[in-house]
């Protein structure tokens, strides 16, 4: 569960972390009312979880009681797009805070590395960017340490922390006992992710919390009465949010080809292949062992939601996960989703050639069948290629036909095969390409 700023920084209060004063709005009154009762300056921010509020005009300094309402006025409901193209985000909650005046920035963060089956803790001095961007300009700003969750965070710990990251010497004490208590809320809390960025240091030399992300385990919400009605923020990730509703694990991601797999191996995987072969996956999305129809119709209703994804691949593999039933949600879902995208799909395993049996009556437009995960990552790619090369923009490919139809088929078989260093042979009209013989068959009207 990850939870907005403010409910973060009210975790972080807990622990005897100190955050500026602030107060939660969900109107431009209520946010004037917060202002003036916290004083100005005041910064009105959208709770939103994104990062880039900032640029994106999500956060805004508010001088005098007409700003704040003007701010608050702006930000709520507006469109908010993250730096990777990510949203777009709804703020529907603002966070009106007193100003701070800052000296210096920090970054400081706890996460569970799973492989070590430990906390880790960073700090670095360049605070107000991405860790990744830290470790890349100067590794050496970054320190790190791994935390034995039988002893915890000792101050001689975090102390070290902070000077082997550079932080200034006369508020060293003051980053310790931050750490310190973050560790705190980390493990009270079961959080897997705690994340300070900026945790700023202020002109009367005051060490505070400006901004604070927090994941929560889901696994872990039972012991917590008090996050009971702590809830994933409506201005989330609408995908995001409409897989948690359904039950389905998917993660978001920038590019426009969706995926559906069965198992977070195969998903990786999956993701990989995609790229290697020149496409940008839209998502992670992991329908899990055993799908059932439902779950392949509810997994395709959250791919489809997100208006970048322009195609859809199926890789599936059956154990527990019948390729029969695979197909049904298949079928269902093009009764139930304006499917007008170009879809492949792989299909083996359990029950696979029932499964493709019953696509293969079905006749759905834009289904391509591969016989290997390779073969189907290439094949939408190449199908997607042609779409972009031969159809207006906006219209999809479902209005192909007749020779475009032909030269739409064409393409994948030709992407295909230069990426692995030959060219096919020119398919005959009606005939369509056969991944696995590496020949053709004749199944049904071209381009299904």
């Amino acid at each position: 569960m990850d939870l907005l700023e403010y409910q973060g920084k009210q975790l972080f209060a807990r622990s005897g972390i100190a955050i500026p004063d602030g107060r939660v709005a969900a109107d431009p009154q209520s946010a004037v009312d917060a202002a003036e009762a916290i004083g100005y300056p005041c910064v009105v921010k959208a709770q939103v979880q994104m990062g880039g509020r900032g640029k994106a005009g999500g956060i805004k300094i508010a001088k005098n009681a007409d700003e704040a309402r003007e701010h608050a006025a702006e930000i709520l409901g507006k469109e908010l797009h993250g730096p990777h193209g990510e949203g777009p985000f709804r703020a529907h909650e603002l966070w009106i805070e007193g100003a701070s005046d800052i000296d210096a920035e920090y970054y400081a963060s706890l996460i569970l590395d799973r492989a070590e089956k430990k906390p880790l803790a960073m700090v670095s001095r360049m605070g107000g960017m991405d860790v990744e961007e830290i470790a890349e300009r100067d590794p050496d700003a970054l320190s790190r340490q791994h935390i034995d969750p039988g002893t915890g965070l000792a101050e001689a710990d975090a102390r070290q922390l902070a000077v082997d990251a550079g932080i200034d010497e006369d508020v060293v004490d003051g980053v310790a006992n931050a750490l310190v208590g973050l560790y705190a809320a980390f493990t009270e809390n079961d959080a897997t992710l705690i994340e300070v960025n900026p945790l700023v240091v202020t002109t009367d030399r005051k060490v505070v919390a400006l901004d604070a992300k927090v994941t929560i385990d889901d696994a872990a919400l039972f012991r917590h009465d008090e996050l009971s009605d702590i809830h994933d923020a409506p201005g989330g990730d609408p995908q995001e949010q409409m897989a948690k509703e359904k039950g389905v694990t998917y993660v978001k991601l920038d590019g426009d080809i969706g995926v559906l797999g069965n198992g977070a191996g195969l998903c990786m995987s999956t993701l990989d292949v995609v790229a290697n072969v020149g496409g940008e996956p839209a998502n992670f999305l992991d329908a899990g062992g055993g799908s059932k129809a439902n779950a392949i119709v509810d997994a395709l209703e959250v791919i489809t939601s997100d208006k970048k994804v322009r195609g859809i691949l199926f890789n599936i593999f059956g154990g527990i996960t019948r390729g029969d039933e695979v197909a049904t949600g298949i079928i269902e879902a093009y009764e139930r989703v304006d499917l007008d995208l170009p879809v492949v799909v792989r299909l083996d395993g359990t029950n696979s050639e029932q499964g493709l049996g019953m696509l293969a009556e079905a006749e759905l437009p834009n289904l391509y069948v591969e016989r290997t995960m390779v073969g189907a990552a290439e094949a939408i790619v190449a199908v997607l290629d042609m779409v972009e090369q031969t159809v207006r923009p906006g219209v999809s490919a479902r209005g192909l036909d007749g020779d475009n139809r032909r030269q739409f088929d064409q393409a994948r078989h030709l992407r295909a095969d230069r990426s692995r260093g030959r060219l096919p042979r020119p398919p005959e009209p009606g005939l369509r390409h056969r991944s696995g013989g590496r020949g053709y068959s004749r199944q049904g009207r071209p381009g299904r």
